[in-house]
């Protein structure tokens, strides 16, 4: 199963990026275009790309896993964002999260901190496993996931998702 779940999160993820570097020199968006702040200069960068290679969960089970993650985010104008997450949950399924978010840059003053927020609908926990996620029906349920991040380059990033009450992941982003 775990090298099921690699395979269709390698996969996923090649077609993403062949997806956003087919468009990278386009003004075409994929994101609904309400999302986007009227008047707003575009942004610097056409996306992000993330990848989370760890989780910390706040108490231990045995029956937690990795939980590896990739993302892809389109960003537009207002410093507003929507993508796609594929990852396996901390039970070893495949697992989406479709969302749209708010970024907040400059943090306490500081050009490199921010802070994002996320919002949208996560699918994979099915099964046995279908109560460790709230308001969960049929496998989806609502999810709310702010982060912090600071920027190391112009294109370089880490940061810290809080997972409510299962965890902190540790992304790193890189903007293109």
């Amino acid at each position: 199963m775990r090298h099921l779940t690699i395979a269709l999160l390698s996969t996923a993820l090649a077609s993403l990026l062949a997806s956003a570097t087919a468009h990278a020199g386009t003004s075409e968006h994929y994101c609904p275009s309400f999302l986007a702040v009227d008047g707003a200069p575009e942004p610097a960068h056409r996306g992000e790309i993330v990848f989370s290679p760890y989780t910390h969960h706040w108490s231990h089970s045995p029956e937690h896993k990795p939980v590896v993650l990739v993302a892809l985010d389109e960003q537009l104008p207002g410093n507003r964002f929507c993508g796609v997450a594929l990852f396996s949950n901390s039970f070893g399924q495949p697992s989406t999260y479709v969302y749209a978010g708010q970024q907040f840059n400059n943090m306490l003053g500081n050009p490199n901190l921010f802070v994002k927020v996320t919002a949208g609908i996560l699918y994979g926990y099915v099964g046995q496993y279908k109560d460790k996620v709230p308001l969960n029906h049929g496998g989806f349920s609502p999810a709310i996931i702010p982060s912090i991040g600071y920027r190391l380059t112009e294109h370089d990033s880490v940061q810290v998702k809080v997972l409510g009450t299962a965890g902190l992941m540790f992304p790193y982003g890189r903007s293109f």
